[in-house]
């Protein structure tokens, strides 16, 4: 069986982290799946699913290490005139931080509850906002 929900969630910031695993877990809760697995996943190319603790030190350390390892100020290539968008775009920084946080994770299920450990915390990472954003969360299993 396959259950998938969609969990949307409207930005406020150009960067953000938002925390999402209650939203995750009452999916897996309501998907009627009691073992498989949950895949976690965003539908959008400068976001990114990021698994770690939710305390604000962590996530102002996590913020901090993306944007020094892609810093806004660089002369990307993706930053000019795209004929395809008649636009310019500005959005190199999310494209490329997004590739470093990745697009999705997974997490076993079993007898109706999500596998993780006490500190693990699931984060959809905002690098291009603000913007209405969606998050799939697919649980898979019997």
């Amino acid at each position: 069986m396959v259950n998938v929900t969609t969990i949307e969630h409207l930005s406020t910031k150009v960067s953000e982290l938002f925390n999402i695993t209650d939203q995750v877990h009452a999916a897996v809760e309501n998907s009627g799946i009691s073992n498989g697995i949950v895949l976690v996943v965003t539908a959008h190319t400068t976001t990114g699913i990021l698994v770690n603790e939710s305390l604000s030190c962590v996530e102002t350390d996590m913020e901090e290490l993306l944007e020094r390892l892609v810093p806004l100020d660089e002369p990307y290539v993706h930053a000019h005139f795209l004929p395809t968008y008649g636009a310019t775009s500005n959005n190199s920084q999310g494209h490329l931080k997004s590739l470093l946080a990745g697009n999705h994770c997974a997490f076993p299920v079993v007898d109706g509850k999500i596998v993780c450990g006490g500190a693990q915390d699931i984060f959809l990472a905002e690098f291009d906002g603000p913007q209405l954003r969606r998050v799939f969360v697919e649980v898979m299993g019997e």
